[in-house]
């Protein structure tokens, strides 16, 4: 049971960016802070109060939530880890960082060592005030968020991602490998997965129309969705699977689960790192090739990254109709360049990769991100030049 708050910093202020996070949260955190551009951030002050009110100012406290053991995980607090709340017992152990994981605006919190905080609502990065933190403090957050994802970061593993309740993926990377100290890069989807309609609500739509997309879906073709990071590609990726028939089983294959669907028949397979003994490792490859014996009507790839892409094409070379896939791309004609960098990894060369994929992938949406806002920009289509390469064709 957590205890009430001994002292609140209380401001005036005309509105209350903290307006439904759990009370639990805003009694301890969110007391009086505020999104207005001509007042000051008080979250480091808030933060502050809570490393020295009613505690030692410690590693150990700052990591542990307010109130429950230092053992605590996602099971022990009651949480399913596959839940698609960001509930109240989670959002406590990012400590001073729970006001901008929790507020509805934000999108993204990136931390660079022990001095520095951005976070994006939307419109582009933005610096937020210190949160007085120090490096063994961080360090320790970082610690405790990755042990809550069920995976472990020490010097042997210095820099790891995972997933925590609700959907929210930590990625953590520690010194020395990050020369500026421990860096955190929290991404935070949004409280309800977004269809294909709400997308088209927002102008995601606005240069290829949705109904095109749609029927792409209904025709069951396979598609790769393109982008640069930030770009929306999961959560596109997640409208369009939402859009498929109800009588379809979907099978998705993800390093760091992440993919929100809205659909009666969709599982997850999730990659595991090794233990501390360097086995029990489970890649995308074997993943790829598991989720094929599941009988899938729809193969998903999270995202194209490695030596996984041979396994992907082959099935979808082989009967599996439908599938989907993401590929970090900068435009739509640097896709056949990575593909072809992919299927290096994987062995490939580009003869091999060009006719695999001209032959399994049905059309590539690429998305873009202007002015802040994230739009699919282009359709395009796989195809062989001259010389027998990959090569990529506007499909007007």
């Amino acid at each position: 049971m957590l205890s009430s708050p001994t002292f609140c910093w209380v401001l005036s202020r005309p509105q209350d960016p903290c307006q439904g996070l759990p009370a639990v949260i805003t009694a301890h955190y969110c007391c009086g802070v505020s999104d207005t551009n001509n007042t000051p951030d008080i979250v480091p002050f808030v933060a502050r109060r809570l490393l020295t009110a009613d505690q030692q100012r410690t590693a150990v406290a700052v990591a542990a939530p307010v109130g429950a053991p230092s053992s605590a995980s996602p099971t022990s607090l009651g949480v399913d880890p596959g839940s698609q709340q960001l509930t109240a017992q989670i959002l406590h152990e990012f400590g001073p960082l729970a006001p901008y994981v929790g507020r509805p605006t934000i999108t993204d919190v990136f931390v660079n060592g022990a001095q520095q905080v951005w976070v994006d609502r939307g419109g582009g990065l933005e610096p937020v005030n210190d949160l007085g933190l120090t490096e063994p403090e961080l360090r320790a957050l970082a610690v405790r968020l990755i042990s809550l994802g069920g995976r472990h970061i020490d010097e042997a593993t210095p820099c790891v991602d995972v997933r925590l309740a609700g959907g929210v993926r930590v990625h953590a990377v520690l010194p020395p490998i990050s020369a500026t100290g421990t860096l955190l890069s929290i991404r935070i989807p949004s409280r309800e997965p977004f269809g294909l309609a709400e997308l088209d609500l927002a102008g995601f739509f606005t240069e290829v129309p949705m109904q095109r997309v749609k029927g792409l879906v209904d025709a069951r073709e396979n598609l790769l969705i393109s982008g640069a990071s930030g770009a929306g590609k999961t959560t596109f990726l997640g409208a369009l699977l939402g859009a498929a028939s109800e009588t379809e089983r979907i099978v998705a294959i993800e390093d760091v689960a992440e993919l929100r669907v809205e659909h009666a028949h969709f599982v997850s397979l999730e990659a595991r790192q090794a233990n501390l003994e360097g086995t029990g490792s489970y890649g995308l490859p074997a993943l790829v090739r598991e989720a094929l014996r599941m009988r899938p009507d729809r193969l998903v790839l999270g995202e194209c990254r490695g030596a996984e892409i041979r396994e992907l094409l082959s099935a979808l070379n082989t009967g599996h109709d439908g599938g989907a896939g993401t590929l970090h791309a900068n435009s739509l004609r640097d896709v056949p360049s990575r593909l072809e960098a992919l299927g290096a990894l994987a062995g490939l060369d580009a003869s091999a990769i060009a006719r695999q994929a001209v032959s399994a992938i049905g059309a590539v949406l690429h998305l873009d991100r202007v002015g802040g806002r994230r739009r699919l920009t282009q359709v395009g289509r796989l195809i062989l030049d001259e010389n027998e390469r990959l090569a990529i064709a506007d499909d007007e």
